[in-house]
């Protein structure tokens, strides 16, 4: 496979991951987060992660072997002497696209456990307290529920 091949597939790769990532981000805006949706999304997300960094290996060992240095500047030689550089910029893009996605995904899954910690926390202190007297009509409480909202 010539160096132009290897960068369309890990290309379409990317573009495949910047989409499961659009999806993530959007299921995860949802009100109500769909937990099956989510589990599909990471596990097609974990397949390319994969494949991706097994083509960037495979592509990091045949630069070396041709001569090429380790590193970014190799790696632009090599896409430049292979007439495939503007490929190369586009991968490099894609790439930085995935990983500010990831980010934003991230901070995403964060705000969701840290809401759902301060429901659960509110939760455990609510049922510690009744709600309601032994008349059966609900207790003034500060800072509690209220029915008298």
């Amino acid at each position: 496979m010539s160096l132009k091949q290897h960068l369309a597939v890990q290309q379409q790769r990317l573009q495949q991951l910047i989409q499961l990532l659009t999806e993530e981000q959007a299921a995860l805006s949802q009100a109500q987060v769909d937990g099956e949706q989510l589990a599909n999304i990471a596990a097609d997300k974990e397949k390319l992660f994969t494949q991706l960094e097994s083509f960037e290996v495979q592509r990091q060992q045949v630069q070396n072997k041709l001569g090429y240095s380790v590193g970014m500047a190799g790696a632009e030689l090599a896409a430049l002497d292979a007439h495939c550089l503007p490929l190369w910029h586009a991968l490099l893009e894609s790439a930085q696209r995935v990983a500010q996605l990831n980010q934003l995904n991230g901070e995403l899954i964060k705000q969701r456990i840290e809401y759902n910690q301060r429901m659960l926390n509110f939760l455990h202190e609510a049922a510690g307290q009744s709600l309601y007297g032994p008349d059966g009509q609900t207790c003034k409480t500060s800072g509690q529920i209220s029915s008298k909202a």
